[in-house]
């Protein structure tokens, strides 16, 4: 690449970031979680329809991407790069990261049900635990490792490939969360294991799961993971 095309390059970003509202979407994103272009508009006051052109900027220049849920398109930092060049720009800045409140009742964003596997806070870290642990690797469809199913498999948890055309394992965003926790046919396996070994419990009268004693001691003895 020649030195032209890298200032050019650097030029375009510098222009895009320096503006002030799209610098302010860029530190709401710092989060890590995705919002829609309403909620980004409400958060850094201006029209949606001026939300939606400075949307369109930041992902143009990469430094945003768009992931569709349903009929929704959520908007988040295009990956960890993006994150550590606008920490360090906020570093200099000197001033707090922003952050926008979730509307979203407490006991529903620790844990609830998300059509037939988990969601809520401990669903995506568990999800992010997963990952961490090796056992799912993936952008989109994930693929579980040997030692992911053989660690899943002792707990209960049914590993054997969908038997339709549902996905096997994929990321689901997280509506109160905005992050990804574990969807597909292995997401479901995993809320049906836990709640047979009484980990899980369901509220007969809501979406609300509750985390047992029993739930709280198993994910840090199988998954070194403290909720």
């Amino acid at each position: 690449m020649h030195n032209i095309d890298i200032e050019d390059r650097l030029a375009a970003l510098s222009a895009a970031i320096a503006d002030r509202t799209r610098a302010r979407m860029l530190c709401l994103l710092m989060d890590g979680r995705a919002y829609t272009a309403t909620e980004l508009s409400a958060a850094v006051e201006v029209a949606p329809s001026t939300a939606s052109a400075h949307l369109a900027k930041l992902l143009e220049q990469r430094l945003i991407a768009c992931v569709k849920q349903g009929r929704y398109r959520y908007f988040r930092l295009a990956g960890q790069p993006v994150a550590d060049a606008l920490e360090g720009l906020m570093a200099l800045a000197g001033v707090p990261r922003p952050s926008v409140k979730s509307s979203t009742p407490t006991t529903l964003q620790y844990a609830r049900t998300c059509y037939d596997h988990m969601a809520g806070e401990v669903a995506v870290k568990l999800h992010d635990r997963l990952h961490a642990l090796n056992w799912l690797s993936g952008e989109e469809d994930y693929r579980l490792s040997d030692a992911g199913q053989a660690a899943l498999a002792r707990l209960g948890v049914d590993c054997s490939p969908a038997p339709t055309r549902r996905r096997f394992a994929c990321g689901c965003l997280d509506w109160s969360e905005r992050r990804s926790h574990l969807g597909g046919a292995l997401g479901a396996a995993l809320l049906t294991a836990f709640i047979q070994r009484g980990w899980i419990v369901r509220r007969l009268d809501s979406r609300e799961l509750q985390l047992t004693p029993a739930g709280k001691k198993a994910l840090a003895a199988h998954f070194d993971l403290t909720v």
